[in-house]
């Protein structure tokens, strides 16, 4: 099994054209653009790499790509991987790049890529919008598992009850990248900035095909179920939504679920619906 590693902002055509039985393939092509694989102004200004779809004997399997210091490092010093060692690279977006190292270099790691597969996204596209938690790592723990999980995007809430916490964007956005590699995913979970509550709900950017929103108030309430259909879910904060917070979300469309017969943290609650709209009971 091969180590995934990511890579940011990889450029790739959407234009496919097909081989000689249906299939297709990516090609790399030098050229003189900016270099997406750098964080370092000079070394981003050097020549770059586009990756275009072509056909399977126009593949070029002499194209490289340097990695970045930090991957560099991970892939010779802490897999102790070398010159022939094979490796995946995914730049989060369906895309995964099967290449092989030609120069170890624990700083400047290069590869060959050998080949790019499109992978299409697997099972149910599923939202949550959940509270911000008081303490961090709780919230850190729900990312994680929800990206595991296959989560598509999630939506960090300020509710009327929201103790919020820091909500450092790069911290999360690091736990998120590493649970895609961790799970060997190709699909990195998207991540919105926090947003009040009653803003979201009247918001119709979203507009899956089911939306739920789970609260403590005892209603009636339709158990939470897997469906191929997209799926958005409200989990609240530590002592639930307000009353009238509930009522808002009913009146724009969501329907009440419940997550069980015991009262669940607010990471517990995004984990469990998550489980259920990703995968069932």
């Amino acid at each position: 099994m091969l180590p995934y590693f990511y890579i940011q902002q990889l450029e790739i055509s959407s234009e496919v054209s097909k081989g000689q039985n249906g299939e297709g393939w990516f090609a790399g092509f030098p050229v003189d653009q900016p270099n997406v694989f750098f964080n370092d102004e000079k070394q981003k200004n050097a020549k770059g790499v586009r990756l275009t779809l072509g056909q399977e004997n126009d593949l070029n399997s002499g194209m490289t790509i340097s990695l970045d210091e930090t991957n560099s490092k991970h892939a010779i010093q802490v897999l102790r991987m070398k010159i022939g060692d094979r490796m995946h690279l995914t730049d989060g977006k369906g895309h995964l790049i099967t290449a092989t190292i030609v120069n170890d270099h624990r700083k400047h790691c290069q590869v060959s890529v050998d080949f790019i597969e499109p992978k299409a996204k697997q099972g149910a596209d599923v939202a949550i919008a959940i509270a911000l938690t008081k303490n961090t790592s709780r919230f850190e723990w729900f990312l994680e598992k929800a990206a595991e999980l296959g989560v598509s995007r999630v939506i960090p809430l300020i509710t009327k009850r929201t103790e919020t916490g820091k909500f450092k964007e790069e911290r999360l956005q690091n736990i998120l990248i590493s649970a895609m590699l961790q799970s060997q995913q190709t699909w990195l979970l998207q991540m919105s900035a926090p947003v009040d509550f009653n803003k979201f709900i009247a918001d119709a950017e979203l507009e899956p095909a089911k939306k739920y929103i789970a609260h403590c108030i005892e209603t009636d309430k339709q158990s939470l179920e897997y469906s191929l259909s997209s799926s958005l879910i409200l989990v609240g904060p530590e002592g639930d939504f307000t009353p009238e917070e509930i009522e808002a979300a009913l009146n724009n469309g969501y329907q009440p679920v419940t997550l069980g017969e015991t009262r669940l943290r607010t990471e517990t609650a995004g984990m469990v619906a998550a489980t259920l709209l990703r995968i069932g009971n």
